[in-house]
């Protein structure tokens, strides 16, 4: 192992894209902080299969739909780096965790709308503020859009809407902390067969086939599509690449 591993924290890395990502950056050889919201058992499981590769690996709580509680995380990070790694810093930053909201425009209220602007946009914006100071310069910040954000399917207006914020949001954060030499990107997915929108990609055979006939490469995306990409945008060889939309969708309604 070596004696100063780089360090990635993952919001909602304790099941699908977020999960996959913690588990491809480790095979890379990085150490991992992984948040989680509602279960400390399957943070835990996430953490001794990165143990398993030879990784260490931290689960903090967290909500990040809860914003007035991102310092006191922030100084659960600071306390975690120093006793897990005897350091001040980590080195990359992914805002992952969030749900979605599959409800049609003339329907959705404004509670759901308010919380998908908490989850996708508020969180990523004051999240990454309070983490700041902790990500050392030449950093990672990578932030997760959709495909959605592209294209239009019905049912995903509120969704879609703080998706293509996260984008705007993902351009200026590149510009202001480029000085610090930190590259900020968005990844954007399509769709993919995990537990996300109660797995209805994954479960319903009908909408698989629906996917796969409007997707170039012919089928649904897997969560080690994504988290091989996303592992890539957070190492070192992709400083170059900053400001930037990459949707990993298979070729989706092009």
């Amino acid at each position: 192992m070596s004696a100063d591993p780089r360090i990635v924290l993952i919001t909602g890395g304790s099941r699908g894209l977020g999960r996959e990502a913690a588990l491809e950056v480790a095979r890379q050889g990085d150490d991992v902080m992984l948040t989680y919201r509602s279960s400390p058992a399957q943070a835990q499981q996430v953490v001794e299969a990165i143990e398993a590769l030879g990784r260490q690996a931290v689960a903090l709580h967290l909500d990040v739909e809860q914003a007035d509680s991102f310092p006191a995380f922030a100084e659960t990070v600071r306390s975690t780096l120093r006793e897990q790694w005897g350091r001040d810093q980590f080195d990359a930053l992914l805002n992952n965790a969030g749900y979605g909201v599959n409800m049609p425009f003339v329907d959705t209220t404004e509670a759901q709308f308010d919380s998908m602007m908490r989850v996708h946009v508020k969180a990523p914006f004051f999240l990454t503020q309070a983490l700041l100071p902790m990500l050392r310069d030449g950093g990672r910040v990578l932030n997760v859009s959709s495909g959605l954000a592209r294209f239009c399917l019905p049912g995903h207006a509120a969704y879609g809407s703080a998706k293509a914020a996260v984008e705007t949001l993902s351009r200026y954060m590149a510009k202001e902390l480029g000085e610090r030499g930190i590259s900020v990107n968005a990844i954007a997915p399509g769709a993919i067969e995990t537990d996300f929108g109660g797995g209805a990609v994954r479960d319903n055979e009908e909408i698989n086939q629906q996917v796969s006939s409007v997707t170039a490469m012919g089928r649904a995306g897997q969560p080690s599509d994504i988290g091989a990409v996303m592992a890539q945008l957070l190492s070192p060889a992709s400083q170059w690449i900053t400001g930037q939309r990459i949707e990993a969708s298979g070729g989706m309604f092009l």
